[in-house]
């Protein structure tokens, strides 16, 4: 009889708990931000800028996060996060009990864009001074099946909520309090994990943009990417789903929950499948599902039928998984340790881009040719970006089947 696993470290049980508070919240945020623009200005361009107000404050301060992670007491740098994030879930909830103008919701918005971009390089940099090295698959697979599981329930609550109160009061306060535990939680940890200290001073130029030099250099790093980024911002269907919610399949704000939980749903799925069995670090398995995320872009887009809509998005979940990992395993074993804050926050800034961006993308498009369109023409350029690119990154060539993740 095989022996049991041992019990994870207390520290490590933090972390976990820490990370699924903040995916719970993340994704809580998104549905209830996403339905009051919509609901305030009825303009699929203010959902676009949803993204925009998220995105800036990364893309601004990728290099500096970066460097932090690397240089500094991670469980600090967490901190300094989540007060951040209390403030702007706070700012959100009086913004929704006092019926702010949307400007406000915004500003809140670019504060929860300057605590996410402080937060995951230095969490994802702590997460192995918690856990020994024998353990660390099964605690990277714990981790990531635990947020699969906050991406789905989190936001079919945040719908019903939305439905049972007609308001994103509730959602933005209780998100106030998640956060303020995920804070205590991190203050508990008692295990210190700081980065090496900067060769020549740390305040140099070439220290802080050591992660995105190793980027470039590294070109299938770069590669895969360039390729995830490109295709979720064309395909980004996502963010228009407030529109589909309520105007196309007219399934309201309860409906909007379930088709933001339907990705993760498909992801979740995809994710087991990997576990057991693994995935080819492959270009054609990749790109593969690259095209099939852009193909059920376009299937969702054109669905009118809400069983349809559903079953497209978390078919698109799970392909986007599978890419995802794929792309994940490339930067781990190209990155050494002493840049993995770094690089984590050049990831951070494309996941973002293509989130983020895409949003803004969608928002635009929506408003000129309408939701319908743009939701396919997305798709389509996702199908074009997978075709396209074996020749303009020659490097995912060395990506060969043989080695498994």
């Amino acid at each position: 009889m095989p022996a049991a696993h041992p019990a994870l470290p207390r520290d490590f049980r933090l972390y976990l708990l820490i990370s699924v508070i903040g995916a719970i919240v993340h994704f809580g945020q998104g549905v209830a931000v996403g339905w009051s623009v919509y609901e305030q200005t009825g303009s699929p361009l203010a959902l676009g800028l949803v993204g925009i107000a998220q995105f800036l404050p990364i893309l601004i301060l990728f290099l500096p996060a970066g460097h932090l992670a690397d240089r500094f007491e991670r469980r600090r740098v967490i901190v300094a996060s989540l007060v951040l994030t209390a403030a702007a879930t706070l700012l959100l909830a009086l913004a929704a009990g006092l019926r702010l103008g949307v400007g406000w919701t915004y500003a809140a918005l670019v504060i929860s864009g300057c605590a996410q971009i402080l937060n995951r390089p230095a969490r994802d940099a702590l997460m192995p001074a918690l856990v020994a090295p024998a353990q660390l698959t099964r605690g990277i697979a714990l981790a990531a099946s635990l947020h699969q599981i906050a991406s789905m329930a989190a936001p079919a609550l945040a719908g019903m909520v939305l439905a049972a109160f007609r308001s994103a009061l509730p959602i933005h306060a209780a998100n106030c309090l998640l956060s303020l535990a995920a804070l205590a939680a991190t203050l508990a940890i008692r295990q210190r994990s700081r980065g090496q200290p900067a060769s020549g001073g740390s305040g140099r130029l070439a220290e802080v943009l050591a992660g995105f030099a190793h980027v470039w250099r590294t070109r299938l790093l770069l590669a895969v990417m360039a390729v995830d980024l490109v295709a979720v911002l064309f395909g980004g269907a996502v963010a228009l789903l407030p529109v589909y919610a309520k105007d196309i399949l007219q399934v309201g704000p309860a409906g909007l929950g379930i088709l933001s939980t339907a990705p993760a749903v498909g992801a979740a799925l995809a994710g087991l499948l990997i576990a057991r069995f693994g995935v080819a670090l492959d270009a054609r398995l990749f790109l593969g599902a690259v095209a099939g995320f852009g193909l059920m872009t376009v299937v969702f887009g054109l669905s009118t039928a809400f069983p349809l809509s559903l079953a497209a998005l978390a078919v698109l979940g799970g392909l986007d998984s599978i890419s995802v990992v794929i792309r994940q395993t490339v930067i781990q074993h190209g990155t050494p340790d002493a840049l993995r804050g770094r690089v984590g926050a050049v990831n951070r800034v494309f996941i973002s881009s293509s989130n983020e961006l895409g949003a803004l993308e969608s928002g635009l498009l929506a408003a000129a040719v309408g939701p319908v369109a743009a939701v396919v023409g997305g798709g389509l350029v996702t199908l074009l970006v997978a075709a396209l690119s074996p020749r303009v990154f020659p490097a995912l060539r060395t990506l060969r089947r043989g080695a498994t993740a």
